[in-house]
């Protein structure tokens, strides 16, 4: 590759950039550096604060497949400038995306925060690997944050990423982030009622 988003910049991808007009906003950020491809301050904070994300894998067929993971804040973690990964914790057990990555080893990974509305794309390469209890302590929550069963590690490196525009991404919130917020409401309600009876008291003949 040329530039690090030639990973999904293909002939063909330009070709229709170049007839379609956005090829040369694409040339211009290219030869600004293209995508990044190390882990920046800015993507270790955005994951630090994720609950979950797509993890995409192929067959040699060339099938997609699109699993979703979830865990506490911080669940996926960046372990070099190169390299993310998470504990596997026990599902439908398919592994249809072990399989597919034993296979096809090229993996993306793409995060959405709702709340911010904001995204990153991540391409690279992913591995499973099993039995490797030092690595699986690193990557698991303190005890009794999070009630799954660890059953492998993927470990996912980093080719290249791109935070996406904000564009119609849809504002939502975390559900405990709403009742924290409804909480924090209701304690200002109550102690401005309480203020209120307080003056009322105060002003009676």
């Amino acid at each position: 590759m040329s530039y690090s988003s030639d990973i999904a910049f293909s002939k063909t991808v330009k070709a229709i950039q170049s007839r379609k007009g956005s090829r040369s906003a694409y040339a211009q950020m290219e030869k600004n550096g293209s995508w990044a491809s190390e882990v920046t301050p800015k993507l270790r904070e955005f994951i630090a604060e994720q609950r979950s994300f797509f993890l995409a894998s192929g067959n040699l067929e060339g099938q997609p497949y699109i699993q979703h993971r979830g865990g506490p804040p911080g669940f996926l973690k960046i372990l070099d400038k190169h390299t993310m990964a998470f504990a596997d914790y026990k599902g439908n057990r398919q592994f249809i995306t072990q399989g597919n990555l034993a296979d096809n080893p090229k993996a993306f990974i793409f995060l959405i925060d709702y709340s911010r509305k904001a995204r990153v794309k991540i391409w690279g390469t992913a591995e499973v690997i099993e039995n490797d209890l030092k690595l699986l302590e690193l990557l698991l929550p303190a005890p009794g944050e999070y009630r799954a069963i660890p059953e492998q590690i993927i470990r996912f490196h980093i080719e290249a990423f791109d935070f996406n525009c904000p564009q119609h991404i849809p504002q939502r919130f975390e559900a405990e982030d709403v009742e924290r917020a409804l909480k924090e409401k209701e304690r200002e309600i109550s102690a401005l009622k309480k203020r209120v009876r307080e003056l009322e008291k105060a002003i009676k003949p």
